[in-house]
């Protein structure tokens, strides 16, 4: 809670006052997470990061508007999504794409002390094993588990119910329980 209270009064001044240094802030809280989820999306980082930096801009240009957003991390994170999906329908107009049609990679390179501690076998098993879910599932559980979002605001950001998150995270733990589990009986 206390992100999002932070997030909201660094909006307020950027809004209000014209604030350069909490824009600063705001750009350098998301703009790495914008593009590596533009990224997911493009498969193309340069072209990630322009439009992780077109997002920012365009918060900046329309500043005054910022007061009227509900969260502005998930207005980000749509609009990062919808300018990702509009670059792939510029990049091929005879498809329609959608996040079912997406190939996306997990990678757990921003591990914590815990995750340092699994060994570097058990990690890539885990990694086999979330890069076999389907392309919604594993934009989900990247989401969530990487880029640290709730459910509620996942949901938001790909236009689906909280249930559906529940089913797509409760399945794609169950599948890495199961490569977890014969993990631990190959190795004893």
């Amino acid at each position: 809670m206390r992100e999002d209270a932070n997030i909201q009064l660094l909006a307020e001044r950027v809004a209000s006052l014209g604030d350069e240094q909490a824009y600063k802030a705001l750009f350098r809280l998301f703009y790495k997470p914008l593009s590596q989820f533009a990224c997911s999306i493009v498969k193309n980082y340069e072209t990630a990061e322009e439009i992780a930096a077109d997002v920012c801009f365009h918060m900046w240009k329309h500043r005054e508007r910022l007061p009227q957003i509900d969260n502005l991390k998930v207005y980000l994170y749509v609009a990062a999504k919808n300018m990702a999906l509009n670059h792939l329908a510029k990049a091929s107009r005879n498809k329609h794409f959608s996040l079912d049609d997406l190939s996306v990679e997990f990678s757990l390179g921003n591990a914590t002390p815990e995750q340092i501690y699994i060994s570097g076998e058990m990690i890539r098993k885990i990694e086999a094993a979330v890069n076999a879910l389907p392309p919604k599932r594993k934009i989900i559980f990247k989401l969530i588990r990487e880029d640290g979002l709730k459910y509620k605001e996942v949901a938001r950001i790909l236009d689906i119910s909280v249930n559906t998150i529940d089913v797509h995270m409760a399945q794609a733990m169950k599948k890495i329980s199961e490569v977890i589990n014969l993990s631990f009986l190959k190795s004893e």
